[in-house]
């Protein structure tokens, strides 16, 4: 068995920090690190680095940064490297069949679901937002399609009723990054095979736009809640009001029957709003005004009057 391989990591946000750790600290070498160019962030626009970078960068490995994998100088880089496995995490690329060639025993993906259901760039969002009752992380072999490669491993995770995409992140990243040691050390032994995914039965999670996250008040107040937690931190679901966006990051829901046109406030307390919906109320508790920082719904009343039959949406 071998006690050591060359690793080369791709990935790129803070999802990808817990499986690169552990790689750092694992009895196996890390020769490269892969990551996204710096881009620009914030409202200042500056160009900031990669969660990747950042933490290769206090070990010591100042990461690769190629605007596309694809080109012929970086697969060249690769080559000189001398990898066994290439481990991928939320990189945000796709590797073309040349590059996943490069390491001996080819390129392991930490995929943020069940495969093959909600294969693509935002998984974690769909399931929350399509009422997904458990979720989990895959490893896989890579291959040219977008998360179609043979399963390795698989963890489930219940998906909790108060889990945001942020809390539900955070929870998947640390699973992803024990399964990764996992799955390498039963590949080292021999132990693992590889199982071919059931086509027939993938599901699908598109990358996730702004615009996706303008709430429907005709829609039940259940599926907007949904929305709300599946869309945080980002994009955020927001409506419209008084000429200017607001985003809401907390609610819950209320059961009862109004006659309220969808979108009314119906009610405002000390500390929520209470908006009616095609099916439902939600009430309001936690909400980030166009322009400003998040902030509970009673800092929020302390400095704006919300009257009883304002309309949200317009």
């Amino acid at each position: 068995m071998v006690s050591s391989w060359r690793i080369v990591f791709f990935g790129t946000p803070a999802f990808a920090l817990p499986v690169l750790q552990n790689l750092f600290e694992g009895q196996d070498e890390v020769v490269g690190v892969v990551t996204q160019p710096d881009r620009e962030r914030g409202r200042g626009r500056k160009k900031s680095p990669s969660p990747v970078k950042e933490l290769s960068l206090k070990y010591g490995i100042t990461p690769h940064q190629p605007e596309k994998v694809k080109e012929g100088p970086f697969l060249e880089a690769m080559k000189g490297l001398g990898p066994d496995l290439f481990v991928v995490a939320a990189f945000g690329q796709i590797l073309p069949k040349p590059l996943l060639e490069v390491p001996r025993f080819g390129a392991v993906n930490v995929h943020a679901s069940l495969l093959p259901g909600y294969r693509g760039a935002a998984p974690i969002a769909w399931a929350i937002l399509r009422g997904e009752k458990k979720t989990g992380i895959t490893t896989m072999l890579m291959d040219e399609g977008t998360d179609t490669g043979d399963i390795l491993m698989q963890a489930e995770l219940l998906i909790e009723k108060e889990d945001t995409g942020e809390t539900l992140q955070g929870k998947l990243s640390s699973l992803g990054g024990r399964l990764l040691m996992e799955t390498v050390e039963k590949m080292k032994a021999g132990s693992i095979s590889p199982l071919p995914q059931n086509h027939s039965k993938a599901t699908y999670a598109p990358p996730l736009k702004k615009k996706d996250g303008r709430i429907d008040w005709k829609r039940p107040a259940e599926e907007i809640d949904l929305k709300v937690r599946a869309f945080n931190p980002w994009p955020g679901a927001f409506t419209g009001w008084e000429n200017h966006l607001i985003k809401i990051y907390r609610e819950e829901v209320r059961k009862g029957v109004s006659s309220a046109e969808a979108g009314s406030v119906i009610w405002v307390g000390s500390d929520f709003i209470e908006v009616e919906t095609g099916d439902g109320s939600l009430l309001i508790r936690e909400v980030q005004p166009e322009g400003k920082r998040r902030m509970s719904v009673r800092d929020f009343l302390s400095g704006h009057r919300i009257p009883i039959g304002t309309v949200f949406g317009s």
